[in-house]
Order: structure tokens, then sequence, then C-alpha cells
């Protein structure tokens, strides 16, 4: 494996919640691009993602995180069959981010969009990062703590951060938002 490349997103497991089966799966521009575009432009998304607009917004984003060395893994998650979300798996200490808080090496972010609007506000966004980081950590031994800097603004997603065990570190400021710097520590995976 790649020092750059995060894990093997294709070779992950399942993870069995409450919710049904959830699968994390990598991203195919040809396959995912309308789904991704659709709810890139919904406008609670919108608000904090900031790729609305033609499909060739959604699809130049696509195409950095793959041609972003290496270091980022774009996933749809599937729970019981049907794709629901869109995830970002990145090396944090490989990442911009890393200039704005204390990485350390092998420190693994997590962008998160629920994007069915009938899947928000149930509590899915937090079932499925407990899901995603045991799916994490489990994959990639070297990684001590999980990281994640969503908008100030988006407190539902704080909030499902919060809920899903990580703890609030810092605010910082990145270059298009004030974030909330979230850690959920690999040694803390078991009490939470």
């Amino acid at each position: 494996m790649s020092a750059s490349v995060p894990f093997p997103a294709g070779d992950w497991r399942s993870a069995v919640t409450p919710a049904g089966v959830f699968r994390l799966v990598p991203v195919r521009i040809e396959r995912d691009l309308a789904c991704v575009e659709r709810w890139m432009n919904d406008p609670e998304v919108a608000d904090f993602w900031e790729l609305a607009g033609p499909r060739s917004v959604t699809e130049g984003h696509l195409r950095r995180q793959f041609a972003d060395g290496g270091h980022s893994v774009p996933c749809l998650g599937v729970l019981a069959g049907t794709p629901m979300s869109y995830w970002e798996i990145y090396r944090a200490d490989l990442d911009p981010l890393a200039r704005h808080y204390p990485a350390r090496p092998h420190d693994i972010g997590i962008h998160l969009l629920v994007g069915r609007k009938t899947d928000r506000g149930r509590g899915l966004g937090s079932l499925l990062l407990r899901a995603v980081v045991d799916l994490v950590l489990n994959e990639w031994l070297s990684c001590t703590r999980v990281i994640a800097e969503p908008d100030l603004r988006n407190t539902p997603s704080v909030a499902a951060f919060l809920s899903a065990g990580f703890r609030f570190s810092a605010e910082v400021d990145l270059p298009a938002k004030r974030a909330a710097l979230m850690v959920r520590d690999r040694k803390l995976c078991d009490v939470s």
C-alpha cells in the first residue's frame, strides 16, 4: 500500500448497523456523477459544500480528489443497497488542513454529506460516522485518530460528530470557513 493512499477503500468490509448494512463504495465518475451533483445542488448541502452549479463543478471537484496526490478517497455511502451519502476519507496529515492544527502522522480525515433529504435529521449521520470510524481504524492500523472540520455554522453536522464520539478540539480558521476541529481518538473508541 502506498504511503499516500489512505487504504484500499474498495476492499473494506461492510458494517452492520441498526439501520442496515452499510458500505463505502469508491466513486466512479461515470457511474456516480449525476447522483453526487444532485446532492451538491440541494440548498441544505450547497450552503456548506459550496459546489452547487452545473455538472462541471461537481465533476471538477471529484477529479481533484483523484488527482490530489492520491491522499483522498471519495466514496458513496450505500445503506441497505441504496446510495444515500457522500464521503471523502483522506490523509489529514498530508492535506493542507495539516497547516491549521497539530497534525500527527497518519491522521485520517472525514468529510460527509447525507445526500437524501429523507435521511437527514434521523440520527443516521452519527450512526454512520461511528461505523466509518470503526472501518477506518480497522483498516489503517497506524492511524491513532480521525479528524473532521465541519463548518461551525453547520450545527447538525457538529452535533452528529459529537454524538458519534468525536470531541470538539478547537475552532480553526480555514480558507473557506471557520471550522470546528473534531477529533476521535483510537484509544477512546471502545469507551463511547
